[in-house]
Parts: C-alpha cells; sequence; structure tokens
C-alpha cells in the first residue's frame, strides 16, 4: 500500500484517503494538484467527480490524470471494455481522449492530452492483481481468442493473453 511504502522511506508527509470519486472527502480549495493514475475508468459519474476536482483545487491548481485510452474504431473498443469488464465488474469506461477533453472542459478546466503511450499487459499479473475469477479469465482468453486479426494485432495479444493497449496523460488546470 501507499501508506506502507511511505513509512518504509521515511516519508512523513504522506496521508492517503479512501473515498468516492464524486463525493471527495476534503475541503474546497485544499490541493494544489490532484493526480489519477488508473482509477478514472472505474468513476460512475465522470462529471461529478471531475466537478469534486474542481471544488478540492486551489485557483491555479492543476490535475495530472493517467488513465488507459478508449479507441476511435468502434470494434477496437468494444472488445477492449469487454475485456475489461470480464477482468473487474468496477470497470465503468474506458474513454477516449477527445471525449476525457470535453469532459474536463465541461469541468470548467483548460485540458490537453500532454502524452500518449502503448502499455503493455502482462495478462497473469493482471488478473491476478484484483484476483479476477477463473471464469471471467477464461472468458477473456476465449475472447482474445476468437477475436477478428484486426483486433488481435492493434491490441498486440500474444498467446498467454498479455496485450498492449492505449494510454494517455492529461494535464489539466
Amino acid at each position: 500500500t501507499v501508506d506502507a511504502a511511505a513509512r518504509e522511506r521515511g516519508l512523513a508527509n504522506i496521508r492517503t484517503q479512501q473515498g468516492p470519486a464524486e463525493r471527495l472527502p476534503f475541503d474546497a480549495a485544499r490541493f494544489d494538484w490532484v493526480v489519477s493514475r488508473m482509477s478514472a475508468h472505474h468513476w460512475h459519474d465522470v462529471r461529478a467527480a471531475l466537478a469534486e476536482v474542481r471544488r478540492v483545487l486551489k485557483p491555479g491548481g492543476r490535475v495530472l490524470m493517467i488513465d488507459i485510452a478508449g479507441n476511435d474504431h468502434p470494434l477496437l473498443d468494444t472488445y477492449l471494455q469487454a475485456a475489461e469488464v470480464l477482468r473487474d465488474a468496477s470497470h465503468v469506461r474506458d474513454y477516449r481522449a477527445d471525449e476525457w477533453l470535453a469532459m474536463f472542459r465541461e469541468a470548467g478546466f483548460d485540458a490537453q492530452v500532454h502524452s500518449r503511450w502503448r502499455l503493455p499487459i502482462d495478462f497473469a499479473t493482471w488478473v491476478e492483481r484484483i484476483r479476477t475469477p477463473e471464469d471471467s479469465v477464461a472468458g477473456i482468453r476465449a475472447l482474445w481468442a476468437h477475436a477478428p486479426d484486426e483486433v488481435r494485432a492493434y491490441y498486440a495479444v500474444q498467446a498467454d493473453g498479455s496485450f498492449e493497449h492505449d494510454a494517455l496523460l492529461i494535464d489539466a488546470h
């Protein structure tokens, strides 16, 4: 956990707090920075969550959001979303970059995609991390095995189920 890692490194100025993104348990204008790493695709109400981020940021504060990116191509997007939901029932949606930028702007942010990259996913680690049930693991394997060549090529699906997907970093203020 973050708490354990902070203690291990002697970092006394780090405190963790768990709560829903749509109702952040902090006072208004509390933070200079808000960082979200690989969590936003689990937010049930992105607009409410971004409004909360706006609320807890000090004037001039910044947001960095790193997350999985959905795909413009409906077939590619559908396969990724299906694999994600089979793996983790708490998954909501991997939004495309243009969708993220629109939602950030609706929340009053000036946002830009700072960078994009391909993120390799080791299948065994990916499903073990959240204890995906075996029937769902089998479902993901079948999904990838029977996917059209275009899908398998785009996601660089390997024999062991490992694959790559798109990720992005959004910088907003």
